[in-house]
């Protein structure tokens, strides 16, 4: 009851809510429109194939998601991934690829694999976030370039209808005031300026289901296969950083797992309707948030509405000036941009901010997301490992009366600080007994237990009675099943 009651709350939970859901996703709609036909160019299908795809991404994701208020569709990375498939066999078999990387996620969000995503470090999440902001800015430098003076006016005045009109009044937002003002102004008074009907061909009907028209061989599936798997693997990436990313940003908790499992009913839905796969828009969502979404009603509007406003309204819809939609983006990339960081590079160690810096290096130069935040997860972890090694330690002592050197050892020792604990053992050891104390260290895996092994044996050739104490229950199990052997006959 808990659960169903949470659900319908996300749903509605009031009038206010609910009207600032409705505007603040047909202001998503308006965001998705360039990003979606930009990044159908570059998966090099129709964009009519990106916007049906987001139009049922919408509205599957709606209410199959784990996460109320964010808004997913056909951009991203995934795009990248997909371009080389329809360059070589086509769209019909990226339609394919589309449906078997739902397949994928939802069989990734049953396993609960969305756990891996605490291996991503605040400073990767820091990252991931400045570098979006980075490339969401820079996708709009091209519609900045070579144009008339009036469209940098105009971009201008949006900006200043984007940052002021909340100071007047925030019943509507002020986006969706800037594309009303804006092309009311181009229509009036014409001047060269490139439109949203300019960047491609708009769709004139509405999407049909239709299974792919391709052969249901093992030759397919050996085309479409590796594809299937790098776009669930980006897709589930992107959408698990931006549902965190709405987490932080709302205060609020949502099922990573599910958002999984939502992803990949909606990609299968969206093949099945001819459209390309996609996954979390932080841009979009990031805005959604910022001017009212909170629920679910916002999340499916922008998918309705990109229907509504592509086939019936679509002669004024072509008319809305792309500078407009420039803006908007540039103030969601500001309003993404996490401007705290830049102070933090000088107070966080050395080493969190080289992994944030990385993350956005590696994002930005190669405009893939999943590579940067990988690049980012790695450095962490070795970061991570370097920093626990360095906290292990070896003092020596020597006991006359029973002439026994006794190693004491402290800290963990795993396959990163194994050689630098075997190191701190004297081989060639003259006192006739040698005692190792394990009492304040832990032996985390097999190298570790493999490097104190080796250390016993070398020493028992040379003559030396060792004695090793003071394993604890976890460190006792791993050398009784790997190295059983080890332990003197005395029990040591």
């Amino acid at each position: 009851m808990t659960s169903l009651t949470r659900y319908r709350a996300e749903w509605f939970s009031g009038p206010t809510a609910a009207r600032r859901d409705v505007l603040a996703g047909m202001v998503g709609t308006f965001a998705l429109i360039p990003e979606v036909i930009a990044f159908s160019f570059v998966a090099g299908i129709d964009p009519e194939v990106g916007l049906f795809a987001s139009f049922v991404i919408g509205i599957v994701i709606a209410f199959a998601g784990g996460r109320p208020a964010m808004i997913s569709g056909a951009a991203g990375s995934v795009a990248l991934v997909a371009a080389a498939l329809v360059h070589a066999h086509g769209l019909q078999y990226l339609l394919v690829a589309t449906m078997l990387a739902g397949a994928l996620q939802i069989a990734f969000g049953l396993a609960k694999l969305d756990v891996l995503m605490r291996f991503v470090s605040k400073s990767v999440h820091a990252g991931f976030v400045n570098a979006l902001a980075i490339l969401i800015f820079s996708a709009q430098v091209p519609q900045m370039v070579g144009v008339s003076w009036q469209a940098y006016a105009m971009i201008a005045g949006g900006l200043a209808i984007i940052y002021l009109m909340p100071r007047i009044s925030s019943a509507i937002p002020s986006p969706l005031i800037c594309i009303v003002v804006l092309t009311a102004i181009a229509m009036w008074f014409p001047m060269p300026l490139k439109t949203v009907g300019d960047l491609g061909r708009l769709p004139d009907s509405l999407p049909s289901f239709g299974l792919p028209d391709v052969p249901l061989s093992w030759e397919t599936l050996r085309i479409v296969a590796p594809y299937a798997f790098a776009m669930a693997a980006v897709g589930l990436l992107e959408s698990m950083m931006t549902a965190s990313v709405v987490d932080e940003l709302t205060e609020t908790t949502s099922s990573k797992a599910r958002e999984c499992t939502g992803l990949g009913l909606a990609n299968i839905a969206a093949g099945a309707f001819g459209g390309i796969a996609g996954c979390g828009m932080i841009g979009q969502t990031v805005g959604n948030v910022r001017y009212g979404g909170t629920g679910r009603i916002s999340t499916m509007v922008a998918g309705v509405f990109l229907l509504v406003v592509m086939v019936p309204l679509r002669p004024w819809v072509a008319q809305v000036p792309v500078a407009a939609l420039v803006a908007i983006m540039i103030m969601v990339s500001i309003s993404t941009f996490s401007w705290g960081s830049l102070r933090d590079l000088a107070r966080h160690p050395k080493m969190s901010s080289v992994v944030m810096v990385a993350t956005v290096v590696v994002t930005v130069a190669t405009h893939d997301l999943s590579l940067g935040v990988g690049v980012g997860v790695l450095l962490s972890g070795v970061f991570f490992a370097w920093k626990v090694t360095r906290l292990m330690d070896v003092d020596i002592d020597h006991d006359v009366a029973s002439d026994t050197r006794i190693y004491r050892v402290s800290g963990q020792i795993f396959f990163a600080s194994a050689d630098i604990f075997a190191d701190r053992f004297d081989l060639r050891e003259t006192a006739r007994a040698v005692r190792i104390d394990l009492t304040a260290a832990h032996l985390w895996d097999v190298t570790a237990v493999a490097a104190l092994q080796d250390v016993v044996a070398k020493l028992r050739r040379h003559g030396r009675e060792v004695e090793v104490i003071g394993l604890n229950a976890a460190s006792t199990t791993l050398v009784d099943r790997h190295a059983p052997l080890m332990m003197d006959p005395a029990g040591g």
